[in-house]
């Protein structure tokens, strides 16, 4: 079923800004829009049952009121290897035991919870915060973003009741993106530019030598948990962590509860007991504090499970909760079932090739829908901010044989600074509908998401932050139409000194609709229209060098300002002969 176009929303820019020109007449147009407006029903046999959150299990305390048991072992006379099994189920019954009465406390503290889910909504508390992050999910992986095969519409449908950005930007990688989130700072000023595990390791054998980078989000940044914890609010965390060892896990960043979240960047399986060894190598992997689960159960269903429970259990208290999903990251697995139905639904037209993808866009598209409908039977949906987006762009590179997804009409993609690596899917939906069906065409980039959210929930900024200018605050976008002009970015800046199958060292601007690439190896550049080129096709550089230049300049000046980290020059690498 198509529907009519959504609301459009350009904001104007801010008084004075002049975006960049090039002289050069443009080269066409961009025909196929791919703007998704069309939203598909709820296709009859989804196979999801319908799960209220006040009926969940609750797997903190398996055996109904009796409490969790820490047993202590004596270990004497037995091997190394038994001792070091025991000492880790100790420590895990003692995390569950602490999960358990941090819980309870808060339900004992906050009696109105599960056992009043219809409770009326609260009009003089400040909002819940709900941010949904998915993994590596492309930005048109969704159906109201253009997918072709994917069924998604739980999330469609939050779509058209909020605000939907067409032009928002991620990090190329996950754990930047992470970072910035948090404390609403640009990752090249944080020098959190890669991946926690990979900022670890030094790279040696390639042109360049990547410099070393932040593994571990500093403790000297105020995060976003940190800020609402402080205004009254529960702060909970749900899912992949990925921005630290464990001194700096969710507890240590403003979290009262961790669920979930490691150091490490994906789950060895999306099937229960999520533990086993990682891909290929010798590395054991597990997600802790899901215990008490039954075969065939999967990770993405129970993240939402556990979300949910902590949202019933807050009662009256605000929540801020981050519900960061593995999905739809590698290992690419899903229920079988699905997986048959996209199978039998493949055809040659379609962009989108991979079932099993398919089915985990599925499944997290039904996951979103649970999480709303157990606000909405709780009496907070429309008392909360629910904001949805993901990390980066899609994973393009194949997985056991099979390419995982396209990004199409976008150029590369996870990794990439082209625009299928760092152009993401962003909804968000604020309470009682403001702005239901907006779409907003300006760019906007994951920093702007600490400022709005602090600026919808009535909280302060921290001034040196806010003066960093990294991002700005969202909120005047989300009220529908208007002639107000919005202070946005007069530019966006990327930095990626790293390597990645889909690109060498690179670092990038927007200013207005041109966009342009900087390549460290050997100093190339690129210059993009994305107004008629979004597919980034036709390279303008030698069409316009005095915008070259200009936007040149004010990618260095800009790096310089936020003392961003260069790969250096590798002197034992050996190129091969021309």
């Amino acid at each position: 079923m198509r529907v009519g176009p959504a609301p459009r929303r350009s904001a104007r820019r801010p008084r004075g800004h002049r975006p960049p020109t090039c002289s050069a007449p443009r080269r066409g147009s961009w025909c196929e829009r791919y703007e998704g407006e069309a939203t598909r029903s709820n296709t009859p046999g989804r196979l999801y049952p319908e799960t209220r959150p006040e009926a969940l299990p609750d797997r903190s305390n398996p055996h109904g009121r009796r409490l969790p048991v820490v047993r202590i072992v004596v270990t004497l006379g037995l091997g190394k290897d038994r001792r070091a099994a025991l000492r880790r189920d100790v420590m895990r019954s003692i995390r569950s035991l602490a999960t358990f009465w941090t819980l309870l406390g808060l339900s004992a503290a906050h009696p109105a919870s599960a056992a009043e889910p219809g409770r009326p909504a609260s009009r003089d508390r400040p909002p819940n915060v709900v941010l949904i992050l998915a993994d590596d999910l492309g930005w048109s992986d969704l159906a109201c973003f253009g997918a072709d095969l994917h069924e998604t519409p739980r999330i469609d449908a939050m779509a058209r009741e909020g605000v939907r950005f067409t032009s928002a930007y991620a990090a190329p990688v996950c754990s930047p993106t992470r970072a910035a989130l948090l404390t609403g700072t640009h990752p090249a000023r944080l020098h959190m530019t890669v991946w926690y595990e990979q900022a670890r390791r030094s790279q040696r054998d390639r042109p360049l030598i990547p410099p070393a980078t932040v593994a571990d989000l500093p403790h000297s940044e105020r995060t976003l948990a940190e800020a609402l914890r402080d205004a009254g609010y529960l702060t909970a965390h749900v899912g992949k962590w990925h921005l630290g060892a464990a001194s700096h896990y969710p507890e240590t960043q403003g979290f009262d509860v961790n669920v979930g979240g490691t150091f490490w960047g994906a789950p060895p399986t999306f099937f229960f007991p999520y533990r086993g060894l990682w891909s290929n190598s010798d590395e054991y992997r597990y997600v802790p504090d899901l215990e008490w689960g039954a075969p065939g159960e999967y990770l993405t269903d129970r993240l939402t499970d556990e979300a949910l429970r902590i949202i019933a259990r807050a009662g009256d208290r605000p929540v801020y909760l981050n519900l960061w999903y593995h999905a739809v990251h590698t290992p690419i697995e899903a229920r079988p079932e699905v997986v048959d139905r996209y199978r039998a639904r493949l055809s040659a037209e379609h962009r989108h090739r991979n079932p099993t993808y398919a089915a985990m866009v599925d499944i997290l598209d039904h996951n979103v829908g649970r999480l709303l409908d157990g606000l909405e039977r709780l009496g907070t949906l429309d008392e909360t901010i629910l904001i949805f987006l993901s990390d980066n762009g899609g994973y393009i590179n194949e997985y056991r044989g099979e390419v995982v997804t396209s990004n199409a009409p976008l150029r590369s993609g996870k990794g990439s600074l082209y625009e299928g690596g760092i152009r993401v899917p962003l909804i968000v939906r604020s309470p009682e509908g403001a702005g239901a069906g907006t779409v907003v065409e300006e760019p906007v980039t994951v920093m702007d998401l600490f400022p709005t959210i602090l600026d919808l929930a009535g909280v302060p900024d921290d001034p040196v932050r806010a003066d960093r200018g990294d991002g700005r605050s969202l909120a005047p976008l989300l009220d529908g139409p208007s002639d107000t002009a919005w202070d946005g970015h007069d530019a966006l800046f990327w930095h990626f000194p790293h390597y990645y199958p889909t690109t060498t060292p690179v670092g990038a601007i927007r200013s207005g609709d041109w966009k342009l690439l900087e390549y460290f190896e050997d100093g190339r550049v690129e210059l993009y229209d994305l107004a008629s080129d979004p597919s980034e096709r036709h390279d303008r550089a030698e069409d316009c060098p005095d915008l070259v230049a200009s936007l040149r300049r004010r990618l260095r000046d800009w790096r310089r300002e936020v003392d961003a980290q260069m790969p250096e020059p590798n002197p034992a690498f050996a190129r091969s002969p021309e």
